[in-house]
């Protein structure tokens, strides 16, 4: 039988991601996101939220990307797979767990404040600001028209 190992979050970074490097030279980014929920409680009516803290580790290109980037804040969406790791406590010695996302893919969400705006939006707003000057009824095509049907 086939397995998936796969998550997909949508949340806030919660403080600055914080980048090192392997002996190899390669990134190694750790970061968390709060991922909340909210609902009515049925016997009050009363708003209720609930936060997760999702511990995420990004390698190479992509932690340092995410160490370029991302900061305190800033809504992405990420996906990756889940790990657990186990190691000693260096106080106790006792063996502790942690889980992790290991991250391969990242979208960052928001505006350009938020550090999430992308080359794609903004030719998508400047492609709408062409279509809305051009008089004819058919809307001009340009260039970046022409990458979006392309399948890969």
């Amino acid at each position: 039988m086939a397995s998936l190992n796969q998550c997909q979050f949508i949340g806030n970074v919660g403080r600055a991601p914080e980048v090192r490097f392997s002996p190899s030279g390669d990134a190694i980014c750790n970061f968390s996101i709060a991922v909340n929920e909210t609902w009515r409680d049925k016997a009050t009516g009363e708003k209720k939220e609930s936060t997760e803290w999702v511990r995420i580790v990004a390698y190479r290109k992509l932690g340092e990307i995410c160490g370029e980037y991302l900061k305190a804040g800033s809504p992405v969406w990420a996906q990756g797979k889940l790990k657990t790791r186990k190691f000693q406590d260096k106080e106790t010695g006792q063996d502790r767990y942690v889980t992790e996302i290991i991250l391969d893919q990242l979208q960052m969400l928001g505006g350009k404040d938020d550090g999430g705006e992308s080359q794609s939006s903004q030719t998508q707003q400047s492609r709408h600001q062409r279509q809305q000057a051009a008089p004819s009824s058919r809307p001009m095509q340009t260039p970046e028209d022409f990458d979006d049907q392309i399948p890969f």
